[in-house]
């Protein structure tokens, strides 16, 4: 375990406020760090790491980074995903996972997409008990997300419809679980929605009381919560960003009452771009859409949070092939004001960071977020310290 400090590269123009990270490898044999997870694992109020890698699940303990196998070779084919969230208040989160990851088998359910809850140990550091649910096909994404006042289901994101062929055909089934109180038994589930194609990404954000999944798919973004005791299109709208392709989306604020959305698309591709309301209008179906850089290789990697105490949220975004320029990494947008009339880019890592996921959590409590990614050829886990304004 190492760390050093990575002088930041401004790309454009300087920004308003200088942000500053320190490097530290916490993992330098990761396969290949296909989904992130943060929460607290051990109930010691500190955030742990989570990650789904290539044949197993596991978790780093916040302090020591210590690493510790839940699962290992749990099908036949990859891992892909994992979802970690307390959901009953005990301060300690439940944790599931999706792997069997075939995507070229649309159709055959014992050949491609597995989800399974895991039941967690007295100690956690040792193994977990797997526990099979229901699966579509070609299981990609999945998330905790809150349904009603005190309950939570787990949203399923497969990439494909049952039978799909290059992304045509039947709508993916997008699947909400409801956890039983004996995790054991039989899970009901609902289907959200059937529509989309190639639906790579979601991401959950809080609005008011609810919170909203976000999709992203081939078609574009939809958006769904919880009412009157089932999931429903956000607002009566059937579409929030129509005719665009996203392969990634995050959803974060300009500023207290209005949301911006950021995407990758087409599917792994090069285009990050913002969506930003206008003034006077804070309705994501009315944003405007601007294009943030057109240069990442297989983008896959996107977060949104303030990082350096704007009072609105920048954009983080990695990609995990050399570009044109022969480059690889996480790059800092940073917007110039609420309206993204212009923004800056700080280079974040350029070199040694392929990167397959990322995410944002403040790890060590010093009320600033960090940047926590993992590197496909780059077999890495880095943790980037938030040392802005220091």
């Amino acid at each position: 375990m190492y760390h050093y400090l990575l002088p930041l590269l401004p790309l454009i123009a300087a920004p308003p406020a200088e942000p500053r990270f320190e490097q530290e490898t916490i993992d330098d044999q990761v396969a290949i760090g296909y989904g992130i997870a943060i929460g607290d694992v051990d109930g010691d109020g500190k955030p742990d790491i989570l990650l789904a890698d290539k044949k197993q699940f596991v978790w780093y303990r916040n302090g020591d980074w210590q690493k510790f196998v839940m699962v290992e070779n749990l099908t036949e084919h990859d891992n892909v995903c994992i979802a970690a969230r307390d959901i009953d208040g005990d301060g300690k989160v439940e944790v599931a996972v999706g792997a069997q990851w075939n995507p070229g088998e649309t159709s055959d359910t014992s050949q491609s997409g597995s989800v399974h809850y895991l039941i967690r140990p007295e100690d956690p550091t040792q193994r977990w008990t797997p526990v099979k649910l229901h699966h579509e096909p070609t299981v990609h994404r999945m998330r905790w997300a809150k349904a009603g006042e005190d309950n939570y289901h787990l949203i399923v994101l497969p990439l494909h419809g049952k039978g799909n062929k290059d992304g045509e055909g039947e709508g993916v089934k997008v699947i909400a679980y409801e956890k039983p109180e004996d995790p054991r038994q039989e899970w009901q589930h609902w289907i959200i929605d059937e529509s989309m194609h190639l639906t790579h990404n979601l991401d959950v954000h809080t609005e008011g009381e609810q919170e909203c999944v976000y999709i992203g798919g081939k078609e574009g973004v939809k958006a769904f919560s919880y009412s009157k005791d089932r999931w429903r299109p956000h607002g009566g709208q059937k579409w929030v960003v129509k005719g665009h392709g996203f392969s990634e989306v995050r959803v974060g604020n300009v500023d207290a009452g209005t949301p911006m959305l950021a995407g990758i698309g087409p599917l792994h591709g090069n285009l990050l771009t913002a969506h930003v309301p206008r003034k006077g209008v804070p309705k994501l179906r009315e944003a405007e859409r601007i294009k943030l850089d057109e240069e990442l290789r297989e983008g896959h990697g996107l977060a949104v949070a303030d990082l350096i105490g704007q009072g609105r949220d920048q954009v983080i975004a990695g990609w995990r092939n050399p570009n044109a320029a022969g480059h690889l990494g996480i790059k800092l947008y940073i917007p110039f004001n609420v309206l993204w009339e212009a923004w800056s880019v700080r280079a974040v890592d350029i070199g040694d960071m392929a990167c397959e996921d990322l995410a944002v959590a403040d790890l060590d409590g010093d009320g600033k977020p960090d940047i926590i990614a993992s590197g496909r050829s780059t077999h890495n886990l880095k943790i980037y310290w938030n040392r802005s304004g220091e």
